[in-house]
């Protein structure tokens, strides 16, 4: 059998042509963001391992979050910014690795796709504001 799914020309207008199906992507501490599963946790079994096309929209954000397994990204279009002040425009490739803490948003949009080996974990209130806390002790 084979099952396969072809996205076209996504750096030349295929974010916008139709082909991608987007759906809100409902998860506390997120806004503005819609995805397109390519594959998902409740598919590859025990290991969550799922990847999407994200569609941050201006003024998305997700929540501060650790990574259970390594994370890619691959920035498609626009631009998404780290809460460590990084930015990444289009054609910025990078790998969050496990254990990994961060939030990001993107005040003028963006898509990409973003690939993981594992899940995420929302931090507690309480492990936000230690984190918070940290952070001001560090500076």
């Amino acid at each position: 059998m084979r099952d396969i799914k072809i996205y076209s020309s996504l750096f030349t207008g295929g974010l916008h042509n139709g082909q991608i199906k987007w759906e809100e992507y409902v998860q506390p501490g997120r806004n503005e963001v819609d995805v397109e599963w390519l594959y998902t946790a409740a598919e590859t079994g025990p290991t969550g391992a799922e990847a999407y096309i994200a569609h941050f929209k201006p003024g998305s954000h997700g929540d501060l979050h650790e990574h259970l397994g390594f994370e890619l990204l691959l920035i498609l279009e626009g631009e998404l910014h780290n809460d460590n002040g990084d930015r990444y425009p289009a054609g910025t490739m990078f790998i969050e690795k496990p254990e990994s803490v961060h939030q990001v948003s993107s005040p003028t949009g963006c898509y990409a796709l973003v690939v993981r080996e594992k899940g995420t974990r929302r931090l507690t209130d309480d492990e936000v504001s230690a984190a918070i806390a940290g952070a001001a002790t560090a500076d």
